[in-house]
């Protein structure tokens, strides 16, 4: 990689890791489990200081108690508390889908808007939370700027922005927009199974070629391989 990397060249070598990271991660995806839109958009907000496993672990009790955001509005406010417990900040999480499901009802019909600009304006919800729901329930293209992605971004020197909106914006010059929900979970992938917030798996990095920032964590690859996960974190 050259020491100043023009524009062009920056695409190419972006584009040359996602395709790596495409054929490293296959199966790549939502690890939140969802049947429509609502279901998603609920477990999207509820996973905030949680892992997805727990998150996951709630859904079909929660769901098969309140189907849909009419149900859920309605909910007594004790009950959902007891099912959304073990996510942690339950009361919050409680209050939170409390509101949102209102303004659901009240302003939508009980569905989820399929627009950005509308998801944005429910309680709660923010564009990482709007564009899961808009690239995974919608077929919308959205870039999903966690603290992985984010982390990515900046490691593989993608660009040196620090708020999320800039972020998003950043990648997204760098990719066509077909591209970007399948992006997004692939660097998150590739964030909670490999490249690692304390200590990247650098030695046995797919895309280390391309990587301004390799020799932050372990190069010798058997340490590194040590380091890989087969399930991320959350």
């Amino acid at each position: 990689m050259p020491a100043v990397e023009t524009p062009t060249g920056l695409v190419r070598r972006a584009r040359k890791i996602d395709r790596t990271l495409a054929e490293t991660y296959p199966e790549a995806g939502c690890e939140l489990d969802f049947d429509d839109a609502f279901q998603l958009l609920v477990v999207t907000v509820l996973s905030a200081q949680t892992t997805d496993r727990r998150v996951n672990a709630v859904r079909p009790t929660l769901f098969a108690a309140y189907p849909d955001a009419r149900a859920m509005a309605a909910a007594d406010r004790a009950a959902l508390e007891g099912i959304v417990g073990p996510l942690g900040f339950f009361r919050a999480k409680t209050e939170s889908l409390l509101t949102l499901s209102a303004a659901l009802v009240e302003d939508h019909g009980g569905e989820v808007p399929g627009r950005l600009d509308d998801l944005v304006k429910l309680p709660g919800v923010g564009r990482k939370t709007a564009n899961v729901v808009l690239g995974n329930a919608f077929d919308v293209p959205g870039i999903t700027v966690d603290t992985h992605f984010g982390r990515l971004a900046r490691r593989l020197g993608w660009t040196s922005e620090t708020d999320p909106v800039k972020v998003e914006h950043a990648i997204g010059a760098l990719f066509p927009k077909r591209d970007w929900t399948m992006l997004s979970h692939r660097l998150i992938w590739h964030g909670r199974r490999c490249c690692h917030a304390k200590k990247p798996a650098c030695g046995a990095c797919p895309v280390a070629r391309w990587c301004p920032a390799f020799g932050e964590g372990p190069t010798d690859p058997e340490a590194a391989r040590a380091l890989l996960k087969t399930q991320g974190p959350a």
